[in-house]
């Protein structure tokens, strides 16, 4: 392990579910490593894929953990997806799977959601999910609307288990459709780089700290940032023994992290 260059980072994107918290639990050894990044002089911004909250939210809940954050410290894909929608896109008539938290968050932003007729279908990670929003969104895919979606997660990590998350959403769709979505959260690295813009960030002091191989490393390899993935989330030993692309440090958790930024 490069611990010279592990020390060298200034710049840390902390995915957060299975990374810092899973659930309503800090992963232990969190909230001090969280201190000792701001202690050291180190920045810092939570990352996220799961838009089930907005960044007020988000914050609110680091801060019941005892871990600082402002909803500015924090970036979701669902606000990334908004982001994209906006900049990129002419579509402002949306018909959405998604919580209402997102679906707030989207019409806060200027989008009408319209299940009648709209221009666009969005997905998300959606606890509210029935069988009626999915064959909306199936019938309206089958007439060629266009198709975007937050976040490719197969699974959310809670604490009791690991649940559906937007990737398995969008899999039945596509085995109902054929059709697949642009997904705009990670691993786009477009994410990484709205996220050191955020913090003022170079590539070359940044890292990418998570717990998933397909979505937060890959991610911060496209983006040619480090990669740090932690064992306390999704990806077990098997999974990074049968990985084609190792990441450059591996910890079982933040608190190892911790210990060899230290060290």
């Amino acid at each position: 392990m490069d611990l010279d260059r592990l020390r060298r980072l200034r710049y840390f994107l902390l995915d957060m579910d299975g990374t810092v918290y899973l659930g309503p639990r800090p992963i232990p050894g969190a909230p001090e490593f969280i201190r000792h990044l701001r202690d050291s002089g180190r920045r810092r911004l939570f990352f996220t894929n799961n838009p089930t909250r907005d960044a007020a939210a988000y914050s609110e809940k680091l801060g019941r953990m005892g871990i600082e954050a402002t909803p500015e410290d924090i970036l979701t894909a669902g606000e990334a997806t908004v982001r994209y929608l906006r900049t990129q896109t002419p579509y402002r008539k949306l018909y959405t799977v998604a919580p209402e938290s997102f679906a707030a968050e989207l019409e806060a932003a200027g989008f009408v959601l319209d299940d009648a007729s709209p221009e666009a279908v969005v997905i998300s990670f959606d606890t509210s999910l029935t069988y009626a929003k999915l064959e909306r969104a199936c019938l309206l895919l089958r007439q060629g609307l266009p198709y975007v979606a937050t976040n490719p997660d197969k699974v959310c990590p809670t604490e009791y288990g690991f649940i559906p998350d937007c990737g398995a959403i969008a899999a039945l769709i596509e085995a109902a459709t054929g059709r697949t979505p642009k997904f705009i959260g990670k691993p786009d690295p477009e994410m990484a780089r709205m996220g050191m813009a955020k913090i003022g960030a170079a590539p070359e002091t940044t890292a990418m700290v998570g717990d998933r191989l397909y979505t937060d490393m890959r991610m911060a390899r496209a983006a040619g940032i480090a990669s740090v993935l932690v064992l306390s989330g999704e990806t077990t030993a098997a999974d990074l023994e049968a990985a084609e692309d190792a990441p450059d440090f591996v910890f079982p958790s933040v608190r190892e992290l911790h210990r060899a930024l230290c060290a």
